[in-house]
């Protein structure tokens, strides 16, 4: 027998045991960056956030889990549903809270059904959606989302839930000894401007290295959590990360590296990644200085050269950006699954989800004529 019992803190749940069910080692879904992001300030009900951790029992021991929250807004989630919310409040209705099953504030695609990697990972994941579809009826709430799913996880979703995918864009390596040898792989032009463009951060007389996080001191990442803000002040948007979550990542090990720009030992420009699993995931950047091409070279080429280094087999630089098609990086649909508890509601959005998923296919294609690659097969 299952019993699915919902936490209000990640802390309720065993570290080691909650790691032990994830299908791999995605860090966004560790139970110490979860936590790091809980008892840092990050997760606030005034700024939407309030955790709501779904944890499947055989007696006391968990057997599966979810990181799950009743969201009172959509921001922070990177797959878009103000035109549903807008849609459900003009007919009456109260779209928010709704329950989110995803990593907050973090567009990358990993486990959220974490239920082992046996034979009974596939019941085990369907009983967890069930369990959420089952909260979201009791609570009587709109709605339920499941953001950024991994493949294998989209057989547990039933024909209640609606799927939506959308495009990133990602670096595969295939087995590359250096960057030159990747650079190969690619289109004449296409390589001669990724040359150019690291020729002009050369020199500007900036030392670039990449830093372990673990290495850094307390100043240091007070300096990258500045550069970090200020970008996201910059383009009018809110810094929900606090300092003292950028303090914590220094307690994540290797797990946290940074392609920095130093001026005389100061931090003047940073891209800040994650890395498990066999794949590094690039998350904030942030500058001082405006050199042409810095921002390329620190969130692209420092990654794509770190992952050659360390035998990676992927780099994810983040959601969005057309522009990362010209420096190697193709084009990979993303999943995210819907449950809208209203019949007719959710009747509606399905229809207008056909041509989304129209559109989206049209897009898909038209980017694969622009593929970076001189052979197809990359």
């Amino acid at each position: 027998m299952l019993t699915a019992r919902f936490h209000p803190a990640i802390a309720e749940l065993p570290a080691a045991t909650w790691d032990a069910l994830r299908a791999d080692a995605n860090p966004f879904v560790s139970h110490a960056f979860l936590h790091a992001l809980e008892r840092t300030g990050c997760i606030r009900p005034e700024w939407g956030w309030q955790p709501h951790h779904l944890g499947l029992y055989e007696g006391e021991r968990l057997v599966a889990a979810a990181p799950l929250y009743l969201k009172g807004n959509s921001h922070g989630e990177f797959v878009f549903d103000w035109s549903w919310a807008s849609a459900w409040e003009r007919a009456g209705g109260s779209y928010y809270p709704k329950l989110l099953n995803a990593v907050p504030y973090s567009p990358v695609p990993g486990p959220r059904l974490l239920a082992g990697r046996d034979a009974q990972a596939p019941r085990l994941r369907q009983a967890l959606v069930r369990a959420m579809q089952a909260e979201t009826d009791r609570l009587r709430l709109s709605s339920a989302h499941a953001n950024f799913l991994q493949e294998e996880a989209l057989d547990a979703f039933g024909g209640d839930w609606l799927a939506r995918s959308d495009v990133q864009f990602h670096w595969h390596n295939h087995g590359y000894r250096d960057f030159d040898e990747f650079l190969g792989t690619l289109r004449a032009k296409k390589r001669k401007n990724i040359r150019q463009e690291r020729a002009q951060v050369r020199a500007c007389g900036l030392d670039i290295r990449m830093c372990d996080g673990a290495s850094l001191n307390t100043e240091a990442w007070r300096r990258i959590h500045a550069l970090y803000e200020a970008t996201f002040d910059a383009k009018g948007n809110h810094a929900a990360l606090t300092p003292a979550f950028f303090q914590a990542l220094a307690g994540l090990g290797d797990t946290v590296q940074l392609a920095c720009a130093m001026d005389d030992g100061r931090i003047e420009a940073m891209a800040l990644f994650l890395q498990g699993g066999g794949a590094l995931y690039g998350r904030y950047w942030g500058a001082r200085v405006e050199v042409p091409g810095l921002h390329f070279e620190l969130c692209y080429y420092r990654g794509i050269e770190h992952a050659i280094a360390r035998g990676l087999t992927r780099f994810e630089p983040g959601a969005q950006g057309e522009h990362k098609l010209a420096r190697g990086f193709v084009p990979v649909r993303t999943h995210s699954r819907h449950y809208l508890a209203h019949p007719q509601f959710r009747r509606a959005v399905r229809e207008a989800l056909v041509h989304e998923a129209h559109a989206m296919d049209d897009y898909v294609a038209e980017l694969a004529a622009h593929a970076p690659y001189a052979e197809a097969c990359r």
